[in-house]
C-alpha cells in the first residue's frame, strides 16, 4: 500500500503538485477568459453565479493552493499537495460508492496521451467489481471547434475509456487520441444512450469537458484538473462536480501510476 507520505513525495518529485508546468500567466489568462464566459475555458459549464477574476483567484487559492497575490503574474503556478491528497481521497470514495451500487460508469478523457492509462486501470477495476463501464456510440463523428477551425473527430474507446481522434489519426482501438476541452463528446455519448433506451451513467470520471459537460446535465462527475482549468473547481463550488482533484495534467503518463495505486487502495479495489 502506498502511504500518503510516499504519494506526497511523489507528487512533488514528479511536479504533479508543488511548482507545476502550468505557468502563472496561463492560469491568470484562463481566469480572465472564464470571467468573460469564453467557451474555450467553460468546458461545457454554465455557471449559476457571477464569477469575476478575483472571485476565481480566491477559489483557486482555496481549491488548489495557488498564490493569492494578484501581482504575481509570472513563473510556475503552484498546487498544494495536501489539497491533492484530500481530493484524491474524496475521488476514491466516489468510486467506492459506485461499486457498492454496481452503478453504470462512463470514463472519458481529453488528455489521452497523458491520462489514458490512469483512467483505464480504474475502468478495469470497476468492471471487475461489477460496474457496467459504458462504451456507446463508438466511431460516431463529432464536429469540434478548435483553434484551427471545425474538425470532424471520431469517438473511440480504449480499455473502456472514451476519447476522440482527429481525421487521419491511427485506427480505432489504438492508444492515441486528440487533446480536447470540448463537452460535445460527452453530450453525444449521453444522447446515444438515451436514444437507445440504455442506462445513463450514474458517475462520469474524467477531465475537461467530460466532467463539466456531464455535471452541467445533472450527472455526478469527478475528475482531474490543473490550475488552468477553473471550470471544474467552479463546478465543484456550485455543486455540479462532485470532486475536482488539483494536479498537473500534462506530465508523463508513467507519473500517474502511483496515483492509480493509491486511489484503488483507498477505494478498496486493489487487485
Amino acid at each position: 500500500m502506498l502511504s500518503k507520505g510516499a504519494l506526497r513525495a511523489h507528487l512533488l518529485a514528479a511536479r504533479l503538485a508543488g511548482p507545476v508546468a502550468t505557468s502563472r500567466a496561463a492560469s491568470l489568462r484562463s481566469y480572465r477568459l472564464f470571467a468573460d464566459r469564453d467557451p474555450r475555458v467553460m468546458l461545457g459549464l454554465d455557471p449559476e453565479w457571477a464569477w469575476n477574476e478575483q472571485d476565481l483567484l480566491r477559489l483557486m487559492v482555496d481549491k488548489c493552493g495557488v498564490s493569492g497575490d494578484s501581482d504575481q503574474v509570472s513563473g510556475p503556478d503552484t498546487i498544494d499537495p495536501e489539497r491533492t491528497l484530500t481530493a484524491l481521497d474524496a475521488f476514491a470514495e466516489r468510486l467506492r460508492a459506485a461499486v457498492a451500487k454496481r452503478a453504470p460508469v462512463l470514463f472519458g478523457t481529453g488528455h489521452p496521451h497523458r491520462l489514458l492509462a490512469f483512467y483505464a486501470e480504474l475502468a478495469d477495476a470497476l468492471s471487475a467489481a461489477g460496474c457496467l463501464v459504458l462504451t456507446p456510440a463508438q466511431g460516431r463523428c463529432i464536429d469540434i471547434t478548435t483553434r484551427f477551425g471545425v474538425r470532424t473527430c471520431n469517438l473511440d474507446y480504449v480499455r473502456g475509456v472514451a476519447l476522440v481522434r482527429e481525421p487521419g489519426a491511427r485506427a480505432l482501438g489504438s492508444d492515441t487520441g486528440a487533446h480536447t476541452h470540448s463537452p460535445l463528446p460527452v453530450r453525444v455519448v449521453l444522447d446515444a444512450l438515451a436514444q437507445g433506451g440504455d442506462p445513463l451513467p450514474e458517475l462520469v470520471v474524467g477531465d475537461h469537458g467530460w466532467v463539466c459537460g456531464a455535471g452541467q446535465l445533472g450527472i455526478e462527475a469527478i475528475g482531474l484538473a490543473d490550475t488552468g482549468d477553473p471550470a471544474l473547481f467552479v463546478g465543484e463550488a456550485e455543486g455540479r462536480v462532485s470532486v475536482a482533484v488539483p494536479l498537473d495534467d500534462s506530465a508523463r503518463s508513467a507519473s500517474y501510476r502511483p496515483l492509480t495505486r493509491y486511489v484503488l487502495n483507498r477505494a478498496c479495489l486493489s487487485q
